[in-house]
């Protein structure tokens, strides 16, 4: 997911997914960011603020081809700062205790926010067949 570049450059490869660029234009108006890392089962995150930059290509492009697919864009980001942060509230609401999720519970399902607030036409079957099992296994897939 992130790539080194040197002791204070790490990089983000542009994937397939929702095709908004909300960020991108973030990052050209103000290019100040922080960034939270979760590693599974552990409680303590990993913060990293810094400044990123779009990057079109890049000789580290090569070294983050995933499934055949080389990133046609990045961000890289030069690092200010790297900080933990401790692990209580994540122990206190049984972040990684799948037995104490409850899917149906607070968040409406995907499909249904992409049909509100999203204001995607489709019905609510068509996006839930959208987002089904095959939109991971479709994320390489050419359009």
């Amino acid at each position: 997911m992130v790539h080194v570049i040197d002791n204070r450059t790490i990089a983000l490869a542009e994937r397939p997914g929702n095709k908004r660029v909300d960020g991108y234009r973030n990052i050209l108006e103000n290019p100040h960011v922080g960034l939270d890392f979760l590693i599974p089962g552990r409680g303590d995150t990993l913060r990293i603020n810094g400044r990123a930059r779009l990057v079109s290509d890049a000789p580290w492009f090569d070294e983050m081809v995933v499934n055949g697919h080389r990133p046609i864009l990045a961000i890289a980001i030069h690092i200010d700062e790297v900080l933990f942060h401790c692990a209580k509230s994540l122990h206190r609401s049984g972040f990684w205790k799948p037995d104490t999720w409850d899917p149906t519970g607070i968040v409406p399902r995907r499909a249904v926010i992409a049909r509100e607030l999203d204001l995607d036409e489709r019905t609510l079957q068509q996006l839930d067949e959208y987002y089904g099992p095959s939109y991971e296994q479709s994320l390489y897939a050419t359009e």
